[in-house]
């Protein structure tokens, strides 16, 4: 189930091993390190910059790699001091908010995606452990909206922290694909192709149909034997076309209430 939290800790140090398959992290105000376990390297994350985390193993968030850990983030939102003794909401501050200090001079927010099914087996196949985008790549207008919304209290606000999160992620993922040194998948270039795109479209605008390769060919103005070779195995795209609505469409680019934790402003950090 989705949760949403303000996190504000001073020294700006926690370890997160909730598990969780995504989590997309947005430096709002300041700067902080993610660093991975293992031989993970570190990054330094600055105003408007992005990062994604591909679970489940653990990372920790700080104003320096090497300051001690504060905090343990668990699955579930559990939080924790480091020896394991519960926090006991000693950290509650208000509204989605957490920490020991709500006006810290960094915030980073995040949203977080509980369960791998809310997102696709594609999509965190293709992304590196740490994928990150600094601000002067990916240049969001969304930017601002999401500190300005996490501290809300109106009807209807898990909608729209969700819907943030499902913008953030699009749009993050579109800059993350389109770099020149991107090597995107096959899913993610097929809708672009004036042919194969045309193709997967059809059965998304028409499920019911009984669609086939050779009336999806001469929809989109090619044969069957030319379609198939654009989309067969060994080919440029190697996905088909009948596939139950894309796997590019379905989880890049659906909104599902349901489907989308919402996001949580971390660390104000100093």
């Amino acid at each position: 189930m989705p949760y949403t939290v303000r996190d504000g800790l001073v020294p700006p140090v926690e370890r997160v091993a909730d598990e969780a398959p995504l989590t997309v992290m947005l430096m709002a105000r300041g700067s902080a390190w993610i660093t991975p376990d293992g031989d993970g390297v570190p990054v330094r994350l600055g105003p408007g910059d992005l990062a994604i985390t591909r679970g489940p193993d653990p990372y920790t968030c700080g104003d320096e790699p090497d300051t001690a850990r504060q905090a343990l983030i668990l699955p579930g939102g559990e939080c924790r001091y480091p020896d394991g003794t519960s926090l006991n909401g000693s950290m509650d501050l208000g509204v989605r908010t957490w920490g020991d200090r709500p006006d810290a001079g960094t915030i980073m927010l995040i949203g977080t995606c509980l369960m791998r099914g809310e997102i696709s087996g594609r999509l965190l196949d293709a992304l590196p452990p740490l994928p990150t985008l600094p601000a002067d790549v990916w240049a969001c207008p969304l930017t601002p909206l999401p500190a300005e919304e996490i501290v809300r209290d109106e009807p209807g606000q898990d909608v729209v922290l969700d819907r943030l999160l499902d913008l953030l992620l699009i749009s993050a993922l579109r800059a993350w694909f389109s770099r020149p040194e991107a090597a995107a998948p096959a899913w993610y270039r097929a809708p672009a192709d004036p042919v194969v795109g045309r193709a997967l479209r059809l059965p998304q605008d028409d499920p019911a149909h009984p669609w086939t390769v050779a009336a999806l060919a001469a929809k989109a103005g090619v044969s069957r034997a030319a379609l198939a070779r654009q989309v067969g195995y060994g080919s440029a795209f190697a996905l088909s076309p009948l596939h139950p609505v894309s796997e590019a469409a379905v989880h890049l680019l659906s909104t599902q209430p349901s489907t989308r934790a919402p996001i949580r402003p971390a660390p104000p950090r100093t």
